[in-house]
């Protein structure tokens, strides 16, 4: 049996303005893109340019991070807690009727489900810490030209917030890209995809009943299951076109279908 080593989670302060937010297990890889990605998906910033700097003291394992504006804790915190499913009892801000009031997607972009199958395979095989120790989440983004960034972490949601921060380091326009997840997408899952503003969400595994109605209502086409030569289009924004299965899917006359190969 091929021995696989342990995965890596480290405690990391998260401090602000100079006012600790709390602290994280992380795998201590793109801590930058971390760092960015949560503070957009928790709504502290809405872009990189309300950041003014990031440091991180590897010694100390604490990640500083200096906002142009104000910071005011006690208006964050006294929103309501939510506590997430799974990965380390996380934490947000955001409740489902705060998600539905995010702006609804309007993106044109199609796919076919063999070329999302593709990139899935693709990512599995540029995940080089899940190759290592067989325990990592990871979280990709698939580029309008087919090329992909990958991130990886403990934690689903702090992948996530990984890619988003990578995103939105590179100023990448949302409407051009698919991201992919190797986790179950759950609401608040959802609503980190949703917050940015990807039109198309793929995982390896299952969604929620709760995430697949959030992306109903906010026009995000969600599949699960995707891996292997199946997978399972929860919702019908009519993104994602079957070449797959038997199962024909009509495409809306003046939309061009983007066929990958």
């Amino acid at each position: 049996m091929l021995k696989k080593g342990c995965p890596d989670e480290y405690p990391i302060n998260l401090v602000v303005n100079g006012y600790e937010i709390a602290v994280f297990q992380l795998t201590a890889h793109d801590l930058v893109d971390w760092a960015y990605g949560y503070l957009f998906a928790e709504g502290l910033i809405e872009g990189v340019d309300d950041v003014e700097s990031v440091k991180y003291n590897e010694s100390t394992g604490s990640i500083y991070i200096s906002l142009i504006n104000e910071f005011d804790p006690e208006q964050m915190f006294s929103k309501k807690k939510h506590y997430t499913a799974g990965c380390g009892r996380g934490v947000t801000f955001f409740s489902m009727t705060d998600v539905k009031n995010f702006q609804k997607i309007s993106s044109r972009a199609k796919y076919t489900m063999s070329y999302l199958l593709k990139k899935r395979s693709e990512f599995a095989q540029n995940s080089p810490l899940y190759l290592e120790t067989g325990g990592m989440h990871g979280a990709c983004i698939v580029h309008e030209d087919g090329s992909i960034e990958v991130r990886e972490d403990i934690g689903r949601h702090n992948a996530v917030d990984k890619i988003i921060g990578y995103a939105l380091r590179k100023r990448l326009q949302p409407e051009k890209l698919v991201l992919l997840t190797t986790g179950r997408v759950s609401y608040e899952m959802l609503s980190k995809a949703a917050k940015y503003g990807f039109a198309v969400i793929a995982s390896r595994t299952a969604a929620t009943k709760q995430a697949v109605q959030l992306a109903r209502f906010l026009n995000i086409e969600v599949v699960g299951y995707l891996r292997g030569k199946m997978a399972t289009v929860y919702t019908s924004a009519g993104r994602v076109h079957d070449d797959v299965s038997d199962k024909p899917v009509a495409i809306e006359r003046g939309e061009v279908l983007t066929a990958f190969n």
